[in-house]
C-alpha cells in the first residue's frame, strides 16, 4: 500500500503509426509530502522501441536514467491545465473532483482523472491500480473508443446519469486482435471501452473474482467537453492472487 501522499503515476504510449498498441514507457513517484518526484523509464519502454518506433520521453535523453526534482517534470506539468483558465472549474467538475483543487499543491490529481492528453503527441497518464489488504481495488477511467462507437451508443450516452449501473464484459473478438474490456448499459447497448492500459489487469479480477465486480456511471459530460471525457465510469473488484502492473513491462530500468 501507498503512504499518505504518495502516488505512482504511469506514461503511456501508444503506436499509432502501426499496430495502435499500447505500452507503458515510464513510471512517475510523486511524494507530495516533499514535495518530491522521480522519473524513470520502464522495459516496455524497450519494447516499444523495438516494435513501435518509440524513442525516448521528452526531457529524460537517458534510458536508464534516474531523475529526481523537486517540481513536477515539464513533460506532466505541461498536461495539468492552469488554474486561470476561465473553464478551469468547469474543467476540475467534469473530472468529478473539488472545483476548490490547487494544481500548484496537487499537480497529480488531475492527471489521475484526465490522463493529461495532448493532440500533439501519442502519451498518456494514468495511475497504478492499488490493490487493497481485502484484494479490492476501485478504478476510475473515462471511456474509450468514442468514435468506434455507433449512433445509438451515443444517443443511449446522452441518457446516462450519474450512479447508473453498467455491464463489463471481455471482448475476445476486438479487431485488435487483443482482448478488451467492454462497457455496456443494463440494457445491453454497447458504449465504449476501458483504457488498453487496463485490460490485463480488469480481465485478471473478471476471473479471479467470480463475478463480484460492478461498474457504474461517475459522471456524464456535455458538449463542448471533449469525447475522450464524455463519460466517467467507476469499477470495483478484488483480486485473489493478481498483482495488479507487476508485469516486466512495469519494471523500472533503474
Amino acid at each position: 500500500m501507498l503512504e499518505v501522499g504518495e502516488r505512482i503515476l504511469y506514461l503511456g504510449w501508444q503506436d499509432r503509426a502501426q499496430s495502435r498498441a499500447w505500452f507503458p514507457v515510464g513510471r512517475l513517484d510523486a511524494d507530495l509530502t516533499g514535495p518530491s518526484f522521480r522519473f524513470r523509464h520502464v522495459k516496455g519502454a524497450v519494447r516499444a522501441r523495438e516494435t513501435g518506433g518509440f524513442d525516448l520521453v521528452p526531457g529524460f535523453g537517458d534510458l536508464h536514467g534516474d531523475y529526481t526534482s523537486p517540481v513536477l517534470f515539464p513533460v506532466f506539468q505541461n498536461r495539468v491545465m492552469s488554474p486561470r483558465r476561465p473553464d478551469f472549474e468547469d474543467y476540475v467538475r467534469g473530472l468529478d473532483l473539488d472545483p476548490e483543487v490547487d494544481p500548484s499543491t496537487d499537480p497529480t490529481s488531475l492527471l489521475l482523472v484526465d490522463g493529461g492528453r495532448r493532440v500533439t503527441d501519442f502519451f498518456e497518464v494514468f495511475p497504478k491500480l492499488v490493490k487493497g489488504d481485502d484484494g479490492s481495488f476501485v478504478c476510475r477511467f473515462f471511456l474509450h473508443g468514442f468514435r468506434h462507437t455507433n449512433a445509438a451508443a451515443r444517443e443511449r450516452m446522452d441518457s446516462l446519469e450519474s450512479g447508473e449501473r453498467l455491464h463489463v464484459a471481455l471482448e475476445l473478438t476486438n479487431p485488435t486482435n487483443q482482448p478488451a474490456v467492454q462497457i455496456q448499459t443494463l440494457d445491453y447497448t454497447m458504449i465504449g471501452w476501458s483504457p488498453r492500459y487496463f485490460v490485463h489487469d480488469l480481465m485478471m479480477a473478471m476471473v479471479e473474482s467470480r463475478g463480484d465486480y460492478q461498474a457504474r456511471v461517475v459522471r456524464v459530460n456535455p458538449v463542448p467537453h471533449p469525447s475522450s471525457q464524455r463519460v466517467l465510469v467507476e469499477m470495483r473488484s478484488r483480486w485473489e492472487n493478481h498483482e495488479p502492473m507487476s508485469s516486466e513491462d512495469f519494471e523500472p530500468l533503474a
